[in-house]
Formats: structure tokens, sequence, C-alpha cells
């Protein structure tokens, strides 16, 4: 398995973004992928949760309403839909994928990722 995410940059509060993470390796629907985000001098935080079959989606309560995630029919690139961005955005978030066997309560509490992408870095100027 495969990911490599892509698509931050420097962007005004309020502004939109969307970042992608192009995945290979997934022979399975049941994979959880999600991003994560880390700010400077914080811990690693959980952002959303998609399975890889796009059946099941979940978004942490910090971003809801304003993130929202997402795969392409093709199944080769998740994405990060990101709007009304605020400084406290600011992060470099990274793309991450479970087994198949990761059940969806793990999935959402963060835990049982093993495949990472690289992160990309998000700069909110306020």
């Amino acid at each position: 398995v495969q990911l490599q995410a892509s698509g931050g940059g420097l962007v005004q509060a309020g502004a939109s973004l969307r970042l992608s993470c192009a995945v290979s390796g997934l022979t399975s629907g049941r994979y959880g992928t999600g991003w994560f985000r880390q700010a400077p001098g914080k811990e690693r935080e959980l952002v959303a949760v998609i399975r890889w079959s796009g059946g099941s989606t979940y978004v942490a309560d910090s971003v809801k309403g304003r993130f929202t995630i997402s795969r392409d029919n093709a199944k080769t690139t998740l994405y990060l839909h990101m709007s009304s961005l605020k400084s406290e955005d600011t992060a470099i978030y990274y793309c991450a994928a479970a087994p198949p066997s990761t059940i969806w309560s793990t999935l959402i509490q963060g835990f049982g990722y093993i495949y990472w992408g690289q992160g990309t870095q998000v700069t909110v100027s306020s």
C-alpha cells in the first residue's frame, strides 16, 4: 500500500483548499482511509475517515461542517475538502490507511492505521 499526499499550501482565513492523496495497493473496499493533522507542538489529530468502499464516513467535531472526506470513483485518490479555513487549521496533513480487519469504532478513534503518506503542509494566515 502506498499513499502520497498533495495539495497543501498557504491560504488566507476563510478560503477553501482540497487535499489529495494518491492511493495504490488497496485491494479491498474494507480498508479504512483517513486524514490526520499535526500542528507544531501538538499531538497528531484525526480529522476524517472513510471506508474505501465509500459506504461510511466520519468527520471530527473540530472540523465538522467545514471539512468533508471523499474518494474518487476510480478508487485511486482520497480527498479532503476544506472550507472556511481558520488559523487553527494550520498543520501538516497526512493521509493514512488501515487494514480491512480494522473495525469502524477503532478507525474513528484514530487507531489501526499502519500505512502513511508523507504529509502536506497547510498554512492558514489570519
